[in-house]
């Protein structure tokens, strides 16, 4: 009888210690419970602090000077920059309204003779056309009042014309204006004297001028300010009516410390730039200030003279994530 007693609280104790097993298993989702006293707690939390100090733990990746050269990476020293801010505005190239006339005939006539053609250059007081007078039967010189290229003809030999009519549009191109749309969303940081780089193709081939007004009022229609600068135009370079673009320069900063848009990667959730450690790199999060076309202020994680990749930093970092896959380079 105590043989089979003690055989039953056996058989007991193994259901009773399976069944303990089992509910600590889905508590600790698939694992089992370890003891977790205030000491490794410590430890864990100095090692997480330790890993956020140091960026990315020990991720590294060497490179050799000639796989450097190889893969077109370039280093930089970490320093400071004077970052420029542009804004881009689009509008059209129109003429001078002060070097622009409309030409018209003082006495109704018919129309004897033209002399000119659209896109013809003329001298002031050149004769562009004759008229005979309807009253007097007697003709009369039409003259250009300014040296010129005619924009528009309307008259004709043999045609009538009235003395109200306007028959001849003449424009000194020689300086044209760069009139600019400005949005509401960037009256605050458009202002007069501010420089203004002008091209319709590409902005290496753009020209260098300032704003010399900008309207107090918005159009009704587009609601937007106009801008404009004048354009040194003697060689015909720039067409009335041409399309362009303008890169405004509204602010200049000096930081104290920058790298190359290119330099900063996301990575593991993080802004990232590797920087140079010993014979390797490693990448360390940053976090950015004022951004420009090239360059980005760094406000925390990099110090002053500290080498990072400037050029070819997803090449690191593409190294890094074949790594994390069981490939790549060393560490």
């Amino acid at each position: 009888m105590e043989s089979k007693n003690k055989i039953l609280f056996l058989i007991v104790g193994i259901i009773i210690g399976a069944l303990t097993m089992f509910l600590g298993t889905e508590l600790f989702n698939g694992e089992s419970p370890e003891v977790f006293d205030d000491t490794h707690a410590t430890t864990i939390i100095e090692n997480e602090q330790s890993n956020k100090e140091e960026g990315h733990g020990e991720e590294r990746v060497t490179l050799s000077e000639n796989e450097i050269k190889e893969l077109g990476i370039v280093t930089e020293k970490v320093g400071s920059k004077r970052l420029k801010q542009y804004k881009d505005l689009t509008g059209e190239i129109v003429p001078n309204p002060d070097k622009l006339v409309h030409v018209v005939p003082r006495f109704a006539g018919i129309v004897r003779k033209v002399n000119i053609e659209i896109g013809d250059k003329v001298k002031k007081d050149e004769v562009i056309a004759i008229i005979e007078s309807n009253e007097s039967l007697v003709t009369y010189d039409v003259k250009s009042s300014i040296d010129g290229v005619i924009l528009d003809l309307h008259m004709t030999p043999g045609e009538l014309m009235g003395d109200h009519e306007h028959v001849v549009t003449i424009a000194d191109l020689r300086y044209v204006w760069a009139e600019l749309n400005v949005y509401q969303k960037d009256l605050m940081e458009i202002k007069i004297n501010q420089k203004a780089n002008i091209y319709f193709d590409t902005i290496e081939s753009g020209v260098t001028t300032k704003i010399f007004y900008l309207s107090p009022t918005l159009d009704e229609v587009t609601r937007t300010a106009t801008a404009r600068a004048r354009l040194n135009n003697k060689d015909g370079y720039w067409k009335p009516g041409m399309f362009i673009s303008a890169h405004v320069l509204t602010k200049s900063v000096e930081v104290k410390r920058a790298v190359t848009l290119n330099a900063i990667q996301n990575y593991e959730g993080e802004k990232v730039v590797f920087v140079k450690e010993g014979k390797s790199f490693k990448p360390q999060s940053v976090t950015i200030g004022k951004v420009n076309e090239k360059y980005a202020e760094i406000l925390t994680g990099l110090k002053k003279g500290d080498i990072y990749i400037s050029e070819g930093a997803f090449v690191i970092k593409s190294e890094l994530l074949k790594e994390s896959f069981g490939g790549g380079h060393n560490h």
